[in-house]
């Protein structure tokens, strides 16, 4: 019985070579599309968590003071900006004691060229806001982002829906809708988030003064 020939065993090497680098390539592809599947997951539950925790504190916006201004002496009821937003909305339980919080919302730098959005918490109690002994330190809700814009929207002098505003004029007053746009540090953007304030009934800003 012959044995193998060194051509032969050198054949049987590189097929043998051949087949293993291509297991390793396919279990390489495998291993990097199963990772990115669950980044996109990851991604996508982190957008409905903040997105959803967004949406539910703008729904529970109460028409409660928390401040008065100093020029006019009107009541601060909601303070709209394009990276900071302030207003009073009842806490859930699970988040603290219940009752009427401040929320503000605001934009920070995250130490470099990106964004990250956080929320403050204060209890409210009579128009004012209650200065606690060992006051919370704001809630981290979403980093590493490269945009961040807040805009609000009320009636036009048509009793119409008007044009979305950088800026909240009327802080005694409530906006109907708010409008928070996020972008991730690659460009990419989030699902569009509008909400309608439900109770700004009775405490929207008047026509007459939306410009």
């Amino acid at each position: 019985m012959r044995g193998f020939t060194l051509i032969e065993v050198l054949l049987a090497t590189a097929l043998l070579a051949a087949g293993l680098a291509l297991a390793f390539a396919t279990l390489r592809a495998a291993t990097a599309t199963a990772n990115r599947g669950e980044a996109i997951a990851a991604r996508s539950e982190r957008m409905r968590a903040v997105e959803g925790f967004l949406r539910a504190r703008l729904v529970a916006t109460r028409p409660v003071a928390f401040a008065i201004e100093a020029d006019s002496g009107l009541a601060q009821r909601f303070v709209g900006e394009p990276g900071r937003m302030r207003f009073v909305a009842d806490l859930p339980d699970y988040l603290g004691h219940g009752g009427p919080y401040l929320h503000e919302f605001a934009v920070e730098r995250d130490g470099g060229d990106t964004l990250r959005l956080t929320v403050a918490l204060s209890v409210v109690q009579g128009g004012e806001v209650v200065q606690e002994r060992e006051p919370r330190a704001p809630e981290l809700l979403a980093e590493g982002l490269r945009a961040v814009r807040f805009r609000y929207r009320a009636m036009d002098a048509d009793n119409r829906l008007g044009q979305w505003q950088e800026q909240w004029r009327t802080p005694e007053a409530l906006p109907l809708q708010v409008e928070i746009d996020l972008q991730d540090a690659d460009g990419r953007d989030w699902p569009p988030l509008v909400v309608a304030l439900p109770l700004a009934g009775s405490y929207a800003a008047a026509p007459g003064n939306m410009q």
